[in-house]
């Protein structure tokens, strides 16, 4: 769903739809010369990393049960860096040679842009960005937090022809804390349409939809794997509005270059392969709480830089 918003924080309104669809659209988020510089950077970026002692690391979601998600050592010492992740289907399959210029063959880019790249990072502190809706501080405010964090950030771009489908899946499987604390920021850089491979929600499944599973490092280091969640599953079934059906009716949500789409840990959501010619770049990060009484699980994927993760109260 859409709706205006105050530009420093949510209305009273948007706060109760974001509580009952587990998602806001808050369109126009980001003035339009944010989104060039934001497309600029992504593009000197794209051109300007090497292949000569890239490991060609491809990004796997690991299909529905996540069993063979991405978790080289590339992928998994990349929480304080710039790292860049192939598409797999970037590949031809018997030669094993890209088959697209690389800066059309990136699905990926991550994990620490808000930290590392200036024109990413000025979204967490928009002293400078006037026409900005919505910032980061104060929505987090609004949705609760007292010490938010920031944490995985990445510019993932939905290449034409061989941009990869996502399937349903929380965020919260990936950022675990005790209890589920995930918040993500998501934002469009180019237009997000059914054909380029838009988001897609299953409203309100936040409410309903248990954390069963975990994406976790394995013990000997050697990668990751997803596990059954040995934590609390919140939301703690009834209590929390029952059961619901997982594979009920997603509503994609298309949105326009500069939107701002903010997306609850717990909510079920997809987006399809992108089958058209035209791409689809989109820069997001997660907020998480970093308060006293929530813990960041010790097994997660990601774990926090030696200065700890970001904060977005100074």
């Amino acid at each position: 769903m859409s709706s205006s918003v105050a530009n420093d924080g949510l209305t009273p309104a948007q706060l109760e739809a974001f509580h009952r669809d587990g998602y806001l659209v808050v369109p126009d988020a980001l003035p339009p010369s944010t989104v060039s510089a934001l497309l600029s950077e992504t593009h000197d970026l794209l051109e300007g990393f090497s292949l000569e002692d890239h490991p060609m690391t491809k990004f796997s979601t690991g299909g529905e049960d996540g069993a063979d998600h991405v978790g080289d050592a590339y992928f998994l010492e990349s929480g304080n860096k710039i790292r860049f992740f192939f598409e797999e289907d970037a590949f031809d399959p018997t030669t094993s040679q890209l088959t697209k210029p690389k800066a059309l063959a990136i699905n990926k880019i991550g994990h620490y842009l808000h930290v590392l790249s200036p024109p990413f990072a000025s979204l967490l502190y928009p002293s400078e960005i006037k026409e900005m809706k919505a910032r980061p501080a104060a929505v987090a405010k609004a949705l609760g937090f007292t010490d938010p964090r920031c944490l995985q950030s990445m510019v993932i771009c939905k290449q034409p022809e061989i941009g990869g489908a996502v399937p349903p899946h929380q965020d919260s499987t990936f950022l675990y804390t005790d209890p589920p604390s995930a918040v993500g920021f998501w934002y469009a850089l180019e237009d997000a349409t059914l054909e380029n491979g838009c988001l897609s929600f299953l409203p309100g499944s936040h409410r309903w939809a248990a954390v069963e599973k975990r994406l976790v490092r394995k013990a000997d280091g050697s990668g990751t794997e997803m596990v059954d969640n040995p934590g609390p599953r919140f939301p703690p079934g009834e209590e929390c509005g029952g059961a619901g059906d997982k594979d009920g009716d997603y509503v994609p949500a298309e949105v326009k270059a500069g939107s701002l789409v903010l997306i609850h840990g717990n909510l079920l959501h997809k987006s399809e392969k992108n089958l058209s010619e035209k791409g689809r770049i989109i820069y997001t990060f997660h907020v998480i709480e970093g308060g006293e009484g929530r813990v960041y699980d010790e097994r997660n994927w990601l774990q926090p830089p030696e200065e700890g993760f970001t904060r977005l109260f100074t």
